[in-house]
Order: C-alpha cells, then structure tokens, then sequence
C-alpha cells in the first residue's frame, strides 16, 4: 500500500506509484497518465480507440528496470462502459476489453485520463465478450464513471485480436472467403 492509497488527496500532487517490474521497459507515470516507452497511453488511445494494445521489452524482475532482451510485456488500454455500486460496497465496472485471455496483473490496474482524489474502493471489473467472471480488485477509485481510461499490465505480447472482443468476431469472419479483408489499414491496427 503506498501513501497515495492512504491518503488520496496526494494523487493531486504525487505520482502513483507502480510495480516497476510488471510494466514493460521505461514506463513512467504522471498524474494522470502512464507513458511506456515515450508512447502517453491516454494519447494511444486518443489516437487508436479502444481498447488497445502496447508492446515493449519485459523488464527483468529485481533489476530497477532493466530491459530484457528476449522478453516482452504489454498494456492494455480499455474504456470504462458501465459502473454500478453493489450493496456490498464494491463497485462493479465493465470495460470494452476482454481480459480472460491475457495474462494481466490485475493489482496494477490505474485510472488514466484524469486525476482522482477520492477514495479507494473494492471493484469486480468484468471483461467484455464472452460472459466470464469478473476479477477482483482490492483498490481501485471509487469515483470511477463511464468513459474513464483504465490501464494495466502484463507479461508477454497481448493481442489486439484477443483483447478486442470486435475484432475477434472480425478475425471470425474474415475466414470466409465472401467476405471484405477487416485486416485492412485503417490506423493503429484497427
């Protein structure tokens, strides 16, 4: 637990902090925003929608960031679609990414976009796609609203196409012949 979840008003003033071992090489963190490799995750998804992927070097466990050389690890960018308080006082958030087939660390789970001082709260995050159940999450804000930018982790490359539960139906149909290429260009690989 670091001071910015025991005291969130800091998140106005302080970055927060993040297990550097989980992010892929050179990520940093701002107020509002995590950056890998000079790529500002809030601009990606600006630029790409989502959700949406970002690979880089692995970095290796217990080194203060060093990169690996035959490692990677990803991001996903994934927007907020629905928030709901359960009577237990957790929040229930759905998002537009699908996160059963990527292996994600779950406790770096960050707000991105913009900057929360409230509380912190216990969350049940549910993919998008294909009903699975919902991950647990012991911190999370607990001002969370549709349209927020939520990022998180993990080890090995995630693929757009398994993230992406539209894409995946896209990949589906592009195994038939009749119909259009959904491959085609159309700006971060989308």
């Amino acid at each position: 637990m670091t001071l910015t979840h025991i005291i969130p008003s800091l998140r106005a003033s302080v970055p927060n902090p993040l297990g550097q071992d989980l992010w892929p090489e050179f990520t940093t963190t701002s107020l509002s925003d995590v950056t890998v490799a000079g790529v500002s995750l809030t601009r990606l998804a600006e630029w790409c929608g989502t959700p949406c992927v970002h690979t880089a070097a692995a970095v290796i466990p217990g080194t203060g960031g060093m990169p690996s050389a035959t490692e990677v690890a990803s991001v996903i960018v994934t927007r907020v679609t629905q928030v709901a308080t359960a009577a237990d006082g957790a929040i229930d958030v759905w998002i537009d990414a699908r996160l059963t087939d990527a292996p994600v660390a779950i406790e770096e789970l960050r707000m991105i976009g913009r900057v929360s001082t409230a509380s912190d709260s216990r969350a049940r995050i549910h993919s998008a796609g294909e009903a699975a159940a919902p991950v647990r999450v012991d911190e999370l804000v607990s001002d969370l609203r549709v349209g927020d930018l939520l990022v998180l982790p993990c080890r090995g490359a995630a693929l757009l196409r398994e993230v992406d539960p539209h894409r995946r139906h896209l990949h589906d149909e592009a195994t038939d012949p009749s119909t259009p290429d959904p491959w085609t260009p159309a700006g971060c690989g989308r």
